[in-house]
């Protein structure tokens, strides 16, 4: 299990983390969680890339969030990720919008590097 939180301005935002047999769910939430956007995020041996797909609540606005995460993970991982992402704040700006999906996007980065930390440790111990 993985879990990290940032404070961004009168919001704290929680990325969590957890594995489902050799795949990732994540949860990105913030203010009043809700489920605003899903993405699944799939990496293809052969082809040595990620791709995503995003399915958003209707009214929601974290569907590039979801969608930019999923693929990130995978393409990161090697394996299929399910992103889940629910932020609301009432009255919220566009300048604090922006610092939000830049605290989450450096949280999913921490998330990514975590396991190619864990990646590194287990070759270690083979």
């Amino acid at each position: 299990m993985f879990k990290t939180t940032r404070k961004v301005g009168s919001v704290e935002i929680i990325l969590e983390a957890k594995k489902l047999g050799e795949d990732y769910l994540l949860t990105l939430t913030g203010g009043e969680e809700h489920a605003g956007a899903v993405a699944v995020g799939l990496f293809d041996e052969k082809s040595r890339r990620a791709s995503s797909s995003v399915i958003t609540l209707p009214g929601h606005r974290e569907e590039q969030l979801a969608l930019d995460s999923a693929r990130r993970v995978s393409r990161a991982t090697g394996k299929t990720s399910v992103f889940v992402a629910g932020i609301h704040v009432d009255n919220i700006s566009q300048e604090e919008i922006g610092k939000i999906v830049s605290a989450a996007e450096e949280m999913v980065g921490s998330f990514i590097a975590s396991c190619e930390k864990s990646d590194m440790t287990a070759r270690r111990s083979e």
